[in-house]
């Protein structure tokens, strides 16, 4: 990272158990460290409930008013009728991703069969990097030893601090 270059990054979980109270926070938490470890700035954490337009609203708000470069989401992203991440992120992303998202599940089908069940997408919207990941601790660890390499230079290409990716 050169010393102009800010990264930031916002946390939402999204997890009714979560929002109320009932269930620590253990995947969003983890994020937080690891990413503070890794020199970036906590711009936002946030727990909100298993609806979409919340959910949609908050990431809109980071985007729109430049408050990250980075959204990770943690939850949301299975078969239950209440998980909406995907769903409320692809409402509101410009372009779409998938590759980040891909690798999650093919590097993690590798660990669990679960992984396939993953519904997580990736996209941008202005420029905020937005990344579902799962919900499970397990999970969201995996998914950051697998995503976290090409991430500074993908935010970096975003953010007008470099123009080269070859």
């Amino acid at each position: 990272m050169n010393e102009k270059s800010i990264r930031r990054i916002a946390v939402i979980t999204v997890s009714d158990k979560g929002y109320r109270g009932e269930r620590e926070d253990r995947s969003g938490k983890y994020i937080i460290d690891f990413f503070k470890e890794k020199g970036w700035d906590i711009a936002e954490y946030s727990i909100v409930p298993d609806e979409a337009d919340i959910i949609r609203d908050r990431i809109k708000e980071i985007c729109d008013h430049g408050k990250a470069n980075l959204i990770l989401t943690n939850g949301g992203t299975g078969f239950s009728l209440r998980d909406v991440t995907p769903e409320a992120t692809k409402e509101i992303i410009e372009k779409e991703v998938p590759g980040f998202s891909e690798i999650i599940r093919i590097e993690g089908q590798k660990k669990t069969p679960r992984s396939i069940l993953s519904r997580g997408v990736s996209g941008i919207r202005k420029s905020t990097l937005i990344i579902n990941l799962p919900g499970s601790i397990k999970g969201v660890k995996d998914s950051l030893e697998i995503i976290y390499p090409p991430l500074g230079h993908g935010i970096d290409i975003l953010t007008g601090q470099d123009s080269e990716c070859g």
